[in-house]
């Protein structure tokens, strides 16, 4: 007989077929519903673990959804009406209960979302309205059924059947709400958009965007809301959210709202990278570097990347290829980088100069510009600055540089007191 492990005697876990990074453990630690482990598990193997595992709560992802409901004892409304639950509950006397807190997890970020940002609980702000449901996968079916609840006229637009991206923007001028259930714009395929910029701003009555994608923290298609003046939030409250209310069946107990809140912003701290944007010279990398170490983080300098990446310094392949060269690998190895998480990462001094970067840099970062005056900066090994003069340079970015800062750090002259200053500011 072979000894348990403590994946076999877990009392709460996420099943799925490969679930690679999740935040779950993470999320439930701090709800209380611990020990909880990754159950990677392959079809055959799924009935006999459901049904015969020591698990008391177990959350469900893909491709085992429906599975999860067929194989309990006994379904909630939501499992009837869906066909599918992503949590089960070992009851006492051994029977297993299965429910959906994605339709309650999405129902509560849709409220808050309402009520923070347009004007009134979901059934006030969107009652009677057109919402439009991207996609028309499993994920679709919670939340078109929280917008159901909430009295909306949900409208499904696929790739193919009667309402298509292509007629989005000709046919629902008029929606209110758009909801992103599909896949485009997940890490790493970021970013990508299921909707242009071009049909958003033909949306005239569009007034929220939400994605249930929640990596990276701020998708495409909640970039271009932003750029556009539209309010917008992607899926980390839903994820914490369904979790909440799985962590409530699992230990018999209510947890208050408040709880759900500073978990949201202990994993924004956690995952969301600090880029430091400005001039050269101005001294990113050794900010960055002290910055990195202080909080426990990896740390990249773009142009050391492309170095590592290419075997060229951005010195060597601009005086060879061009500057128009080095900005098209600056783009690849700075996109390779800013979609990951939980960073420090210094960009080069033209980063600003491609307006396709400022997205790269803002789906998973927070912006800061170091600020140092321009009569401290050195041009030595910078062929740009060398070419052009470091005024002038000034000149064609500072503007940029603001434009794309979230935070300004006025240098101290000393990087570890820069690299505290920029903790401070962050709240770090």
């Amino acid at each position: 007989m072979t000894e348990q492990t403590s994946q076999d005697t877990a009392p709460f876990g996420l099943l799925g077929r490969k679930l690679g990074h999740s935040w779950s453990p993470q999320i439930h630690a701090r709800l209380g519903s611990v020990p909880y482990e990754l159950h990677e598990l392959e079809p055959e193997e799924l009935a006999g673990f459901v049904r015969g595992g020591s698990w008391r709560g177990l959350n469900v992802t893909i491709p085992y959804k429906r599975e999860a409901a067929q194989l309990a004892d006994e379904v909630s409304e939501r499992v009837l009406r869906l066909g599918v639950a992503n949590t089960l509950v070992r009851r006492p006397d051994g029977t297993i209960y299965a429910d959906n807190s994605d339709v309650l997890g999405f129902a509560w970020m849709l409220e808050r979302f309402c009520e923070r940002h347009l004007g009134g609980s979901a059934p006030e702000a969107l009652g009677a309205r057109k919402c439009l449901v991207l996609g028309s996968g499993g994920a679709s079916q919670a939340i078109r059924a929280a917008l159901e609840d909430a009295g909306a006229r949900v409208v499904t637009i696929s790739r193919t059947g009667g309402e298509t991206y292509e007629t989005l923007a000709e046919r629902h001028a008029d929606a209110a709400l758009m909801v992103n259930t599909t896949p485009v714009g997940m890490y790493p395929n970021c970013p990508a958009t299921p909707v242009s910029r071009e049909v958003m701003a033909r949306l005239e009555g569009l007034a929220g965007v939400l994605d249930i994608v929640y990596n990276p923290e701020r998708t495409e298609l909640c970039l271009i809301a932003e750029e556009l003046g539209i309010p917008s939030e992607s899926g980390l409250a839903m994820l914490v959210g369904q979790a909440r209310f799985s962590s409530e069946l699992f230990q018999g107990r209510a947890i208050e709202d408040e709880l759900l809140e500073k978990i949201e912003d202990e994993l924004r701290s956690l995952t969301r990278n600090v880029v430091l944007i400005g001039m050269p010279g101005a001294g990113k990398t050794s900010c960055g570097k002290r910055l990195a170490r202080m909080l426990g983080r990896p740390f990249v300098d773009i142009d050391e990347a492309i170095l590592a990446d290419t075997g060229r310094s951005a010195a060597q392949i601009i005086q060879e290829d061009g500057e128009d060269a080095f900005r098209r690998v600056e783009t690849e190895v700075t996109a390779s980088y800013c979609k990951r998480s939980g960073m420090v990462i210094a960009c080069g001094g033209g980063v600003v100069t491609r307006p396709q970067n400022r997205d790269l840099l803002r789906q998973n970062g927070r912006v800061v510009l170091v600020d140092r005056p321009l009569d401290e900066l050195s041009d030595k090994g910078r062929p740009v600055s060398q070419a052009k003069g470091v005024e002038r340079l000034a000149a064609e970015r500072m503007h940029l540089y603001h434009e794309w800062a979230d935070v300004i750090l006025r240098c101290t002259g000393s990087a570890q007191s820069d690299a505290e200053l920029v903790k401070e500011l962050l709240r770090l």
